[in-house]
């Protein structure tokens, strides 16, 4: 209704000025009678209004449509009764049909990109994996040199392939009960190359005679501890650190804390460590960093249900704090299997 009063303003002030301008030259011509004036200006606004109401409601699904915001379909609910209408209803559907053309191509060409670059990882990843054993048994310092680099290699391609996949992530989980220790020393155990060549320490605190259990998916979860592990051990500078990974539980909720002594986030860089690609002042003197660890591990706890927080102190250490919600948690009581 707004937008069909502010497109026929124009029209009644033209019809306003024309009606003076009548009236004002029948009055220079001798006729000084007001009230057949009134009555003629009476019978031609009465006119005036019936075409208004005839062509709002004519054009009432149009204006509706064109006063509505986002819709790219929006046009369909339009019933053309104009030519006016029926010439717009016929641009929109043809711009509509290629506009969702294009929008299929483009999203075509994604999904087959994203479908090669997972193929490669997974080509990739087999003779990693062959290079990991042939040299994991030596003593020899080139081969342990040449080991780090294939498990630094394994994680990028980690990092490559869970990213690809992250979009389809409601096509790629399953929900389960785990016990919470159980799985953080499996993540542990299987970054202990990482621990022995940076000199970090990682200590487990988790509550004696209570076993923690919690309702996420085994493959995700492992893959962002593991980023959080990494992050913390790359940005541990000093030698002989700890790391401290340490659950309990706070009311409904089952809480994972993983604790550095690293270099910290600077406050001002603390609200963004979660955006994609955002490194801050640690990435321009840490130059591994890529930005998309701590993306990725709030993107995958967003999706598994589970919130995730940071603390930092420069120069003191960081803390991220995972919280399993109280539904998708069980505590089971009973002896701990060490």
């Amino acid at each position: 209704m707004k937008l069909f009063l502010k497109d026929h303003r124009a029209l009644v002030a033209v019809y306003a000025l024309q009606l003076l301008a009548v009236s004002g030259v029948y009055w220079l011509d001798g006729y000084r009678d007001g009230y057949v004036v009134l009555y003629a200006g009476l019978l031609s606004g009465c006119l005036l209004a019936g075409y208004l109401l005839v062509r709002f409601l004519t054009h009432r699904s149009f204006y509706a449509c064109l006063e509505q915001d986002g819709a790219m379909d929006a046009f369909k609910e339009v019933e053309p009764r104009t030519p006016l209408s029926e010439s717009l209803y016929r641009l929109l559907k043809k711009q509509y049909r290629a506009y969702v053309t294009e929008i299929n191509a483009q999203q075509y060409k994604i999904t087959r990109h994203l479908q090669f670059i997972s193929q490669w990882v997974h080509q990739m990843k087999t003779p990693v994996s062959v290079i990991h054993l042939l040299v994991q048994d030596s003593d020899d310092s080139r081969f342990v040199a040449v080991g780090d680099e294939v498990d630094r290699l394994r994680k990028g391609l980690d990092l490559v392939l869970y990213t690809t996949r992250l979009d389809g992530f409601a096509q790629d989980f399953m929900v389960e009960k785990l016990e919470l220790e159980a799985l953080v020393r499996s993540v542990v155990s299987e970054q202990k190359r990482l621990f022995i060549r940076s000199k970090v320490f990682p200590r487990m605190q988790f509550p004696s005679g209570e076993r923690l259990f919690i309702a996420t998916d085994e493959k995700w979860l492992s893959f962002a501890l593991t980023q959080v592990l990494t992050n913390a051990v790359r940005y541990t500078t000093k030698e002989n650190a700890n790391l401290t990974l340490r659950a309990y539980r706070r009311d409904e909720e089952t809480v994972l804390e993983i604790s550095d002594e690293g270099v910290g986030i600077p406050a001002s860089d603390v609200p963004r460590v979660f955006e994609a690609y955002f490194t801050g002042e640690n990435g321009r003197n840490f130059r591994e960093s890529t930005g998309m660890g701590l993306y990725l591990v709030k993107q995958i706890c967003d999706q598994l249900g589970h919130r995730v927080e940071i603390e930092s102190a420069v120069m003191e250490g960081t803390t991220i704090r995972i919280r399993f919600g109280g539904r998708r948690t069980e505590t089971l009581q009973g002896s701990k299997e060490v």
